[in-house]
């Protein structure tokens, strides 16, 4: 299944989806796209999904991710699924809570932290 993903890397933990992202600087535009079509492929309308997000490779990103993360998030809640994250750097941390996602999201120190609260 992960060789049809470049930008993330999936796995399954029990009854969740985990999918870690790859690249360590999610910056430019085409990275977004693609980070996009493969998180939305990856839902793809998958009523109840559990899916965890691993921001252990992450860096650096554009604020441009917290807008699809926002996506992501409102498509999960359509689709009646719960979304949590972990492993986010404390830097991009900051941005979180500066932003007040860190309210919304459901943000982990790890993922075995994260699977326990689905």
């Amino acid at each position: 299944m992960s060789d049809v993903y470049r930008r993330i890397e999936v796995s399954k933990q029990g009854t969740a989806e985990i999918a870690k992202f790859k690249d360590k600087k999610i910056l430019d535009e085409t990275a977004l796209d693609e980070l996009r079509v493969e998180l939305l492929r990856l839902i793809n309308d998958r009523q109840g999904l559990d899916l965890l997000l691993d921001f252990s490779n992450v860096e650096f990103m554009s604020s441009a991710v917290l807008g699809l993360l926002g996506q992501i998030h409102r498509k999960m809640g359509v689709l009646k699924g719960k979304l949590k994250m972990c492993s986010i750097h404390p830097q991009i941390y900051e941005v979180f809570k500066l932003t007040n996602l860190n309210k919304l999201f459901s943000i982990h120190k790890d993922q075995a932290e994260a699977l326990a609260k689905f």
